[in-house]
């Protein structure tokens, strides 16, 4: 059982880093806001698709994850 309680635990700590992450997105000017997201709104209902800070959020955990492996 302790090989699952570790993999618990650190599920957790990823879980909590993640959290905090989407937390403090929101202090991050322009994030949300690029050219190339999409946005559009008529009467009374809209609809937000943040399709170019998803690429770029991309791009960049792709970076990270890359250097990591080396």
């Amino acid at each position: 059982m302790a090989p699952f309680g570790k993999t618990l635990v650190l599920l957790g700590i990823l879980l909590i880093a993640a959290g905090a992450l989407l937390w403090g997105a929101g202090q991050v000017p322009y994030l949300g806001k690029l050219p190339g997201d999409i946005y559009i709104r008529r009467g009374g209902a809209s609809f937000y698709f943040p399709l170019t800070t998803c690429i770029i959020l991309s791009i960049v955990v792709s970076l990270i994850l890359a250097l990591l492996r080396r």
